[in-house]
Parts: structure tokens; sequence; C-alpha cells
């Protein structure tokens, strides 16, 4: 190839992209390397979701716990009597989805909700007989 403007000849004069000519896209590295960022990324963020929604199931299951709790005393107020069963037969209550929730009566005057959720970290039970009323270890 003979000199490009009187230079010495050893520089291609298309410079670096002489290897490139009709090839447009991306490298194996390039490629690799937003593969990796990706996945560290995905690994930082799933256990963080993951522990945010273990959370979410312990509130539904301490407030299914305390409304469970107010429906059982209205039931007492009509008839005199603590429900025993599940929670979800009694009048009023509404338990979420998959969380289990059975009532029973501890006495003529006492009684006791216990909920939970397969997915909570928490086991909730309300009992008329301990102080504070809910406790979920």
């Amino acid at each position: 190839m003979p000199p490009v403007c009187g230079g010495t000849g050893l520089a291609d004069p298309r410079g670096m992209n002489a290897g490139r000519d009709a090839r447009r896209g991306f490298t194996l590295i390039e490629l690799l390397t937003v593969v990796a960022i990706i996945g560290v990324l995905a690994a930082i963020a799933i256990p963080a979701f993951s522990g945010r929604q273990g959370k979410g199931y312990d509130a539904r299951v301490m407030q299914d716990a305390r409304n469970a709790a107010i429906g059982e005393e209205a039931y007492f107020t009509d008839n005199q009597v603590y429900f025993t069963g599940d929670c979800a037969d009694l009048p009023g209550v509404s338990v979420s989805p998959q969380v289990s929730c059975t009532a029973s009566a501890t006495g003529k005057t006492a009684f006791s909700i216990q909920t939970s959720h397969p997915l909570a970290n928490k086991t909730c039970t309300w009992s008329t007989d301990t102080a504070p009323n809910l406790i979920c270890p």
C-alpha cells in the first residue's frame, strides 16, 4: 500500500476500524459484562424483595388476629359464649388469603386466636389470658 499524505506507510489509513468493515454489534466480552452486571443487581435485589414480602405476610397475620379478636368479642356480646372453630366462620370476620386462623374458648370468660401464614416469619396468638394480648414470637 502506498503512503498517504507523506506518511511512513506503517499505519493503515482506515484507522482502528480496519478489521470491522461491515461487521457491527457487540463483542462477546461486552455481552458477558452486561450479563454479569445484571446478575449482580439481581442477587442484591431478590433477597431484599423477599424480606419485604415476608414482613407483609407478618403484618397480615397480626392484623387477622386482631380482627378475629374483635369478631370474637362481638360474637360473645350476641351469644354469651365464645366462638370455637375457623375464624372465617365468625360473623363479620374476613381472613386474608392463605392465613390459617383458629379460635378457641379457654373457659367461659376467655378465648384464644391462633393465626399463621405459610410464607410468614411469625405465628401470632391473641389471648385474653395474657398481657399483652397479641404475642407474635
